[in-house]
């Protein structure tokens, strides 16, 4: 208890630092909203939210399972500003619980996918997802994530969530998604 608690608090004042001017982003990318799913199809379900340990007779012990139930470890992807790779205040909540699952299951790995939309070169957003990525490994790696645990990769503009180049479309492409294998 007192180690999540100083997660959360080491995650808070480090994310402080890292805040940025915030602009409008649609409800649909909400960190609890249906933006927040995996496009890589490991995404929310209406079945059960939990998964029980030991059985009846057994611990008793519940935990959430990341990309299901409405939980903060629902969530899987992490959205970004217009050329910013700072993590927003409204993901603090998401990561903390996908640090806290990561440093209690070491045995459990991640991939941090980040993308970007299609403005600026190929280059420049092959770098950008990267950085967009590293910033959510730092964060898991403040709350006692492993280096081994974590994997990142940047595919820039190459992979949209979603096709097209108005406002919307590019607030769902700037992203580092959680894929757990």
């Amino acid at each position: 208890m007192i180690r999540s608690l100083m997660t959360l608090f080491s995650l808070g004042i480090v994310l402080a630092g890292c805040g940025g001017n915030s602009a409008t982003v649609p409800s649909s990318t909400a960190a609890s909203g249906p933006g927040s799913s995996s496009t890589s199809g490991s995404g929310g379900s209406a079945g059960a939210t939990t998964t029980g340990i030991g059985g009846p007779g057994g611990l008793g012990v519940f935990r959430e399972v990341p990309g299901e139930g409405d939980g903060p470890l629902s969530g899987l992807v992490v959205y970004f500003d217009f050329d910013r790779s700072e993590i927003r205040s409204d993901f603090n909540e998401m990561l903390a619980a996908h640090g806290d699952y990561l440093a209690n299951n070491s045995n459990v790995q991640v991939r941090l996918e980040g993308h970007t939309d299609e403005r600026g070169s190929r280059e420049y957003n092959i770098g950008l997802g990267e950085q967009r990525a590293q910033s959510v490994r730092r964060v898991l790696l403040l709350q006692g994530v492993s280096t081994g645990q974590l994997g990142t990769v940047s595919y820039g503009e190459e992979r949209p969530a979603v096709p097209g180049s108005d406002e919307e479309s590019n607030s769902l492409n700037r992203r580092v998604e959680l894929v757990y294998p």
